[in-house]
């Protein structure tokens, strides 16, 4: 089961705090679920540099970052 973390409604850097927390626990895949493309952004560039695969989709109002190893 994926982890998930939600970080709607946070700005930045927050968004990129907890995709990188949940990166260093290591529970893959991990979902996280941002609203602005700023976040998008910032979570995919510091997870790609954390060693990750991301891919990404658009729910409309909001994006779904999947990571992993």
């Amino acid at each position: 089961m994926a982890k998930q973390v939600d970080a709607r409604g946070l700005s930045c850097p927050q968004p990129v705090i907890l995709a990188r927390n949940a990166i260093e626990e290591g529970q893959f895949p991990i979902e996280v679920l941002v609203e602005t493309v700023t976040s998008r952004e910032n979570v995919k560039r510091a997870a790609e540099k954390a060693g990750c695969q991301v891919q990404v989709e658009d729910l409309g109002a909001e994006f779904k970052l999947t990571l992993t190893k």
